[in-house]
């Protein structure tokens, strides 16, 4: 299925639905801005890593698969189907893109091509295959698109190097990792090496999940995307701030995908914490929030109301239009999100694509 028409897979019954959110009202008539617009959350896949990996990939390590049930892998499976031509093919993407209103597309690995549980001289082969053929894509239509690498994080060193190989000779803005490295806290000491580097480089670190790590209540239902991708994400910034990670390293630029999980509309129970607890004090000289406000996050959150109030209590600074495409989970009318949020013209315009560009150095 090419997703140039945005609409709806049909196998057999109702499988899979790409198009508009049931999240909000659909409109009569779509609105499109004057103002640049920047999508900086989308995959694109490269299946000859892919080829590489998958005799040494155990498919039950990685949590998505292992805490999901049988009509749920099998949906994921018609999935893969659908993606196969959206995964890849650029006609197709800008095809995409001029739909969905969209200038420019930040472009980075799909969550299982980031090779964690794999031995490493396979995880530091496959991510190298993985870079290049992104920057590949990329190359075709720099006007159009950016990209993020990934790395081999489980090793900090080969992770160093290959993030230095992503910027400085791929020209990536950044790189995408997972929630946590096989199990172990992205705030780990043995990781410092990597944030030192991605904060002197200026690299954008994009924070993505790929199912909750201790996910046995979320089997059913696509609990392990639905509740355990933002639990996830929730539960790495929560360690990212109180290891004081963000305390060490003020100028670390980190992107919190799908509104950064279910931290930024509960954020004052960390500083009630940091204030009333001294194991919850952890030593940071100031609240949690303080380094909250320093992550950036995506309006992937499908309401309008949410995306509103998460511009008035972390500023259009601090806020990017996302897609997540070409995943279900997708907003598939991001430019309408954004126009339907109620923010001023010039918030508008910041979280459409001015804050993005700001953050990456794209000039139109």
């Amino acid at each position: 299925m090419s997703h140039s028409t945005l609409d709806t897979a049909d196998r057999g019954g109702y499988v899979n639905r790409y198009g508009p959110t049931s999240a909000r009202a659909v409109p009569a008539q779509k609105q499109r801005l004057t103002t640049p617009t920047v999508d900086i959350h989308a995959h694109v896949a490269v299946p000859e890593a892919a080829a590489y990996i998958a005799p040494h990939m155990v498919l039950n390590d990685v949590a998505m698969v292992r805490h999901s049930n049988d009509e749920t892998k099998g949906i994921n499976i018609t999935q893969d189907a659908d993606r196969k031509v959206a995964m890849v093919d650029m006609d197709d993407r800008l095809a995409v893109l001029d739909a969905m209103g969209i200038d420019f597309q930040v472009v980075a690995p799909p969550p299982f091509q980031c090779y964690y549980s794999l031995p490493l001289e396979h995880a530091v082969k496959g991510s190298r295959m993985v870079n290049e053929g992104i920057a590949g894509f990329v190359a075709k239509r720099p006007d159009r698109f950016a990209g993020l690498g990934t790395v081999p994080l489980q090793d900090a060193a080969e992770a160093v190097k290959e993030l230095d190989y992503c910027v400085n000779e791929l020209g990536f803005k950044g790189v995408e990792i997972l929630t946590n490295v096989h199990g172990a806290e992205l705030s780990a000491p043995q990781f410092a090496p990597f944030w030192k580097r991605a904060e002197e480089l200026g690299a954008l670190v994009m924070i993505h999940p790929n199912g909750f790590t201790h996910g046995d209540r979320f089997h059913d239902h696509y609990f392990s995307n639905v509740i355990g991708n933002p639990l996830e994400t929730t539960i790495a910034l929560h360690h990212l701030i109180f290891s004081g990670t963000l305390e060490r390293m003020p100028d670390l630029k980190i992107l919190a995908v799908h509104g950064g999980g279910y931290l930024p509309s509960y954020s004052g129970r960390i500083d009630h914490a940091w204030g009333a607890r001294k194991d919850s004090h952890s030593d940071l000289p100031n609240p949690p929030t303080h380094y909250l406000r320093k992550i950036y996050f995506d309006n992937v959150v499908f309401t309008p109301h949410q995306s509103e109030y998460l511009v008035k209590v972390y500023g259009a600074d601090k806020i990017v239009m996302g897609t997540d495409y070409p995943y279900d989970m997708c907003d598939y009318d991001p430019v309408e999100h954004v126009i339907s949020a109620g923010l001023s013209d010039e918030d508008r315009a910041k979280v459409a694509g001015g804050t993005a560009a700001r953050l990456l150095g794209l000039t139109f």
